[in-house]
């Protein structure tokens, strides 16, 4: 009777699993809703903090804190600088938000534009794809509703992480063009 009853909680487990993955490539390809317009170009950032140590991000208009929210990182977030694809590290340095994606498999997304000539160069030296694709992101389309639990884990694979309606908000307050400053975590 334990065995029966073991193995149907694996087969059950199983086949939630099997739906979950499902269900998010199918959400995936669906895409997100429209984006929001640009809020009033007072109500823009100029620039962008991300605190690792505060797991924070801050957008700021002429040094004035605007918004702040809570974020996700790469599982690896805390192990440094992003040095090669595929780390689940979020890189550390200023970047720029370069451009955008309203079709994205996650809610909206801003593109990083990680990697730069020095990232480039760290991984020829170390003979590793530095990788790309780093973006502010929501969460991914079809799990909006889990809004701020999935602050419990950091999930993504290198990426910052917020919530849907977080995400709406940066989307219309941050121009391509912004400059992002991802700070790393104090020396220890």
């Amino acid at each position: 009777m334990r065995i029966r009853r073991t193995l149907t909680i694996l087969l059950v487990a199983g086949l939630l699993a099997v739906a979950g993955v499902g269900y998010t490539k199918v959400m995936a390809r669906l895409g997100a809703n429209a984006p929001p317009p640009p809020a009033p170009l007072g109500e823009q950032a100029d620039s962008i903090l991300v605190s690792k140590a505060e797991r924070r991000m801050v957008l700021l208009r002429e040094g004035r804190e605007l918004a702040s929210y809570p974020i996700v990182m790469g599982a690896n977030w805390d192990r440094g600088h992003k040095l090669r694809e595929g780390d689940e590290r979020t890189p550390e340095g200023t970047y720029v938000i370069d451009w955008r994606n309203s079709g994205s498999v996650a809610h909206l997304s801003l593109h990083i534009s990680y990697p730069n000539a020095e990232d480039r160069a760290r991984a020829k030296a170390a003979g590793a794809d530095p990788g790309g694709n780093i973006m502010i992101h929501g969460l991914p389309n079809g799990w909006g509703a889990l809004g701020s639990l999935h602050l419990l884990h950091d999930w993504t694979n290198g990426c910052i992480g917020v919530s849907n309606d977080q995400m709406d908000e940066i989307w219309s307050r941050v121009p391509n063009g912004t400059p992002i400053t991802i700070a790393p975590l104090p020396a220890p």
